[in-house]
């Protein structure tokens, strides 16, 4: 199988790739960067792909891309545009490349997020809840209503809608796990706020069941069965390190420093079930955060 990946170097996509090399699949990684080798075809959120006709062939696509939503202290407007054109613009040309190949893959796999639901209390959300409020949600429809003009081309489409990433080397996890190691990690604002997260193993696992799986199509909550509040997650992080973790940040600090960006990924509560993946039969490495949080920083993820 010849798959194309958009964002290979992010986080999920270096996983991915190690993945996929395993299974024997031949990859072709798109990239800003002039290509260095058969594997590499250029591209840009802006202009698409240098050479479309490379992309004969391929049998499907995972498009990662996406410029990172909490790099910085705030949203600019300058950050905001960067956020929505590489999901919104970027997925428009992706899909327009692979919409007018002659012979077209059969399936993509296009990243979205749960940001979609927006902030949702303690409501238990599935595939089939509403889209939320807010700048994420906004960006979100936008995204997914771009991936979907490839089912009009008859490209089986699957929408992965996912959660915070667990992983040592990136990601949420990633940026937090200094901090508490210094001693200095607390509970963000009530605490009660819901986290939707999921494995970095269980992530690959998930883009690699819903290629396999033919009749899946349409969104797929890639989160965890166990959401847990941000004081469960601080609670257990602090106990994974060994470490305390008294030092709070309150609701105003948060909106202080960080602005809407706090408002939006510090503060919102998205408890988010993947009802399709657990009707589906599918089985988590890691359901639960402890676990997750200790097979992450043994530095043994995939």
């Amino acid at each position: 199988m010849k798959v194309l990946i958009t964002g290979a170097s992010g986080l999920i996509g270096r996983a991915l790739q190690r993945s996929f090399r395993t299974k024997g699949y031949e990859l072709l990684l798109a990239s800003r960067n002039e290509p260095k080798g058969a594997e590499d075809i250029k591209w840009s959120v802006e202009e698409g792909f240098a050479d479309p006709s490379r992309l004969e062939g391929i049998d499907g696509v995972v498009h990662l891309a996406g410029e990172n939503v909490s790099g910085g202290i705030r949203w600019t407007e300058e950050k905001k545009k960067a956020i929505r054109d590489s999901r919104v613009l970027g997925t428009r040309n992706v899909v327009n490349a692979i919409s007018q190949l002659k012979d077209k893959p059969r399936f993509l796999i296009s990243s979205s997020a749960i940001g979609f639901y927006g902030e949702r209390g303690d409501e238990e959300l599935s595939e089939s809840s509403s889209a939320g409020d807010g700048f994420l949600a906004e960006v979100s429809r936008e995204w997914e209503s771009e991936s979907r003009r490839a089912e009009d081309a008859g490209i089986r489409t699957v929408l992965l809608r996912t959660g915070i990433v667990l992983s040592k080397d990136g990601g949420a996890l990633g940026t937090m796990l200094l901090p508490f190691k210094m001693g200095v990690g607390g509970v963000v604002g009530s605490g009660k706020q819901w986290m939707s997260w999921i494995s970095l193993d269980d992530q690959v696992d998930v883009i690699n069941y819903v290629i396999e799986n033919e009749n899946i199509r349409g969104a797929v909550n890639a989160v965890s069965p166990n959401p847990v509040t941000n004081e469960q997650f601080t609670k257990t992080l602090g106990e994974v390190l060994y470490r305390p973790t008294f030092l709070p940040l309150p609701e105003f600090a948060v909106g202080m420093i960080f602005g809407e960006m706090g408002d939006e990924l510090l503060l919102a509560s998205t408890k988010v079930l993947p009802r399709r993946l657990l009707d589906g039969g599918f089985q988590f490495k890691y359901p639960d955060l402890k676990g997750a949080i200790e097979h992450a920083v043994s530095g043994s993820d995939t």
